[in-house]
């Protein structure tokens, strides 16, 4: 298995890292209003088939896997003009432009949420992967390893990646000084202006982990984004609180949030100021939680990496 990928995102470190061999080829988004910029994201659109088509020819892969967004578009229609089969995922329950316009070179667009006019024929509802290191710890393990109350109930606070800052400043202004015990995963951008505002040691605050798995683990409830996340949390079984960003494409994170609510309450960023009292009444009352997280487990879908990956080998063959 190799990847291909843009030379100036984020694939350039985790795949070989990952021990993966990577191809880049030139590709950007495309803009959505018109202007130079768009002009020129036309032009590298354009070349990039071509591009795809050199590695294709180096690689001679058996079927090729478009994660989603404007880089897999042009390996996807590279593969289909050399006829090797080809398949989508689309992460969010809307499909992106991006695999709307790629859609037509696909012989399957595997769906992490179901999604109106996008059933039957190619089109297959999986769930979205989640990474190995993202399976739950047992909670007495994961307590220990983080360093948090055996006997009490503790909030996740997660973010994306980079952090959530509205979720941050959020959970720091409620519960820096007093509240329940938290495990606030905040992201490095805003680590270390959150950390003096933090006065009490069962408030554990970390940029990151590698270790989601015993976080999700270690916690009873978690106040979120509705991104990736969710389908780790609803794995797992964690109850949630979840804000969806609220300049996703689309609305995306507030479709992605609904199809959770009879696992998690769905709160608008607008309306972030009662979270904090609705996070101490879910703390509160377990029986209410107990429901929330099995509801979390019937939506989950745990099997998704091996389901698409048996698809592809299936294609290949």
């Amino acid at each position: 298995m190799t990847f291909a990928g843009s030379p100036d995102r984020a694939e350039t470190r985790l795949v070989p890292d990952a021990g993966y061999e990577l191809d880049t080829f030139r590709i950007s988004g495309l803009p959505r209003r018109p202007g130079p910029e768009l002009a020129h994201a036309l032009v590298v659109a354009g070349r990039a088939p071509v591009e795809c088509l050199r590695i294709l020819g180096r690689r001679r892969p058996d079927v090729v896997l478009g994660g989603g967004g404007f880089v897999s578009g042009p390996m996807v229609l590279a593969a289909w003009r050399r006829r090797i089969p080809a398949a989508l995922t689309e992460a969010d329950a809307r499909l992106g432009l991006a695999n709307r316009l790629a859609a037509p070179f696909a012989r399957r667009i595997f769906l992490a949420y179901p999604i109106a006019g996008r059933d039957g024929g190619k089109y297959r509802v999986t769930g979205r992967p989640i990474p190995a290191g993202s399976r739950p710890v047992p909670r007495e393990e994961a307590r220990a390893e983080l360093d948090l109350p055996l006997d009490e109930p503790v909030l996740g606070v997660f973010g994306a990646l980079a952090g959530a800052r509205a979720l941050n400043e959020l959970a720091v202004d409620a519960f820096g000084a007093e509240g329940p015990a938290i495990l606030h995963v905040a992201g490095e951008r805003d680590y270390a202006a959150l950390a003096p505002r933090v006065s009490r040691p069962d408030y554990r605050l970390v940029p990151s982990t590698d270790r989601f798995g015993a976080a999700l683990g270690a916690v009873d409830l978690a106040l979120s984004r509705a991104g990736g996340t969710v389908w780790e949390l609803a794995a797992a079984g964690v109850p949630a609180v979840l804000v969806p960003y609220p300049h996703a494409t689309g609305d995306h994170q507030f479709l992605n949030a609904t199809y959770f609510a009879e696992g998690a309450v769905v709160v608008r960023e607008a309306e972030l100021g009662r979270v904090p009292a609705l996070v101490r009444e879910l703390l509160a009352d377990e029986e209410r939680r107990r429901r929330m997280s099995e509801a979390m487990r019937r939506l989950a879908r745990p099997d998704a990496a091996e389901t698409i990956a048996e698809e592809l080998v299936a294609l290949a063959a």
